[in-house]
């Protein structure tokens, strides 16, 4: 018997299929496009989403024939939504996390609550990203489709919907609303109620683990998958994949290196003071019941290597489908030793924490007519290094320990980054052997919803096996702090170019 963790990103949905002792024994990949439909907007199409998911789970049923899956659960990207009727059909497209249409939404809440009381409700510091903006958004621009909706609905929830089950969304998922209660568990009213937003356009809430139903037999049999497989709640994907990577206490973080760069430490009890919600770091529930996360991210992350890709590495990507090798290995086999005298503003979409500003844009200085390609690529490594190792500093200031960071996603496959990860942040790195740790995070919530699994902790603690663990290099930690030094003065020095920038290019749209 095998267990499901469905990881739906914001660019692909990934299904990894573990065996009771935490090992991949299959998975499966789709990738599906972002559209931006006017400046500043990014949306998912929801449909194309079913269809990767469907395409997801066919072919990981398909190859677990042989050891058929009992129960499944889902670690869902955060604040992405969409509205739907009563019949689950899609009434538009969904607004995602760095769509920048409700920039403006701060405003709006400061003339009615006061952000530390709305942070200390919900345990996010207000910002225009979160699921309720965006339904507001509908609201106030399209009022047509916000009466029609009979839900709005993330991605957890909408797959629920989508395989025949009650859409239930998980409370790590529904924090990232900005519209629960984190404490009661449950929406706040008071927020509903200043926002005006019915309770019942929101689905039920429910703790990470918790079954949703089985899947019905007519769907189960379309998608290939074994009769009566359990469906349990899972989480917002970070602190599933802190859960992943075997985060349960204090004094270590989750370092996620996909479409967004994350790092995710875990608390005992809620905390939000004023300095956590000025440095606009949130807390909220995390995937194993009575503890909470909190999360310090990047927008660009690891896109930003993948633009690379797409833009400056045609050669590599020949180069890799000849050989059969991976293209980002190519691309990272040119990064010098020796630190480099380039930096890398990596604000690509937008920022995340603690800046959150949707018109800073990136940059890259330094170079003259000797910089070589990788040269680029080493700044581009440690450019998104230091934006996160900005939120590191912010993080130990507001009280968290951190003496192993665990690098998981798709970034953690390259010992280059991993190891300039340790030198940047003056941090040990491990990475373990399975680095899909939403996946496997998830996986785990549904082993232990099935009655295959008896403590998240232990099974974390079994399951979660470091292949490796990279060090800071002295020498070179102390050339990248100089480096770090002049990277804190890029984002002030160019905020007010990049800003103007920015209303050119949305004016000549």
């Amino acid at each position: 018997m095998s267990l499901l963790g469905l990881d739906i990103g914001t660019t692909g949905t990934k299904g990894v299929a573990f065996n009771l002792d935490g090992e991949v024994i299959a998975s499966a990949y789709r990738e599906y496009p972002l559209y931006a439909p006017e400046p500043g907007w990014q949306e998912l199409d929801p449909e194309e989403v079913w269809d990767s998911v469907k395409a997801v789970l066919s072919e990981v049923a398909q190859k677990t024939a042989s050891d058929p899956i009992q129960a499944m659960a889902i670690s869902a990207q955060g604040e992405a939504c969409h509205p739907v009727d009563s019949q689950g059909a899609c009434l538009a497209n969904s607004i995602v996390t760095f769509d920048g249409r409700t920039a403006d939404m701060p405003e709006w809440w400061d003339s009615r609550i006061a952000r530390l009381e709305l942070a200390r409700i919900t345990g996010m510091p207000l910002q225009g990203i979160y699921s309720l903006n965006k339904i507001l958004w509908w609201k106030r621009r399209q009022p047509e489709i916000f009466e029609k909706a009979d839900k709005f609905l993330c991605y957890e929830d909408f797959v629920h919907l989508r395989l025949g089950l009650e859409p239930v969304m998980s409370h790590s998922l529904a924090a990232r609303t900005m519209a629960l209660d984190v404490k009661a568990g449950d929406w706040s009213a008071q927020v509903l109620d200043i926002a005006g937003v019915p309770r019942a356009k929101l689905p039920r809430t429910a703790p990470p683990g918790e079954p949703v139903g089985t899947i019905p037999p007519a769907t189960a049999k379309a998608l290939g998958l074994p009769p009566d497989v359990l469906v349990v709640t899972g989480g917002h994907d970070q602190p599933a994949g802190a859960l992943g990577a075997g985060i349960t206490s204090g004094g270590e973080a989750m370092y996620a290196t996909g479409t967004v760069e994350c790092i995710a430490p875990i608390f005992d009890a809620f905390t939000m003071t004023t300095e956590m919600a000025r440095s606009n770091l949130c807390c909220y529930p995390s995937c194993i019941p009575g503890l909470y996360a909190s999360i310090a991210f990047n927008f660009t992350g690891g896109s930003l290597l993948k633009w690379y890709r797409d833009v400056f590495g045609l050669r590599e990507k020949e180069l890799a489908e000849q050989r059969n090798e991976d293209v980002y290995d190519l691309i990272c086999s040119e990064v010098p030793e020796a630190p480099e005298t380039l930096l890398v503003l990596p604000h690509f979409t937008m920022t995340g924490t603690p800046h959150f500003d949707t018109a800073s844009r990136g940059a890259l200085l330094g170079m003259d007519l000797q910089t070589s390609r990788g040269e680029v690529v080493s700044a581009i490594l440690s450019g998104v290094v230091y934006e996160m190792k900005l939120n590191v500093e912010l993080l130990q200031a507001a009280g968290v320990e951190l003496k192993l960071l665990k690098a998981v996603g798709g970034g953690a496959k390259s010992r280059v980054w991993a190891q300039r990860k340790a030198d940047i942040m003056g941090i040990p790195v491990g990475v373990p052997e399975v680095t899909e740790a939403g996946a496997l995070g998830v996986a785990m919530l549904s082993g232990k919803a099935a009655g295959l699994i008896a403590d998240l902790r232990e099974t974390a603690a079994e399951w979660v096996r470091l292949k490796e663990t990279f060090e800071p290099d002295a020498k070179k930690q102390a050339a990248y702090k100089g480096r770090f030094d002049l990277y804190k003065e890029i984002y002030p020095a160019l905020k007010s170019i990049n800003h103007g920038l920015t209303k050119l290019k949305d004016s000549s749209a």
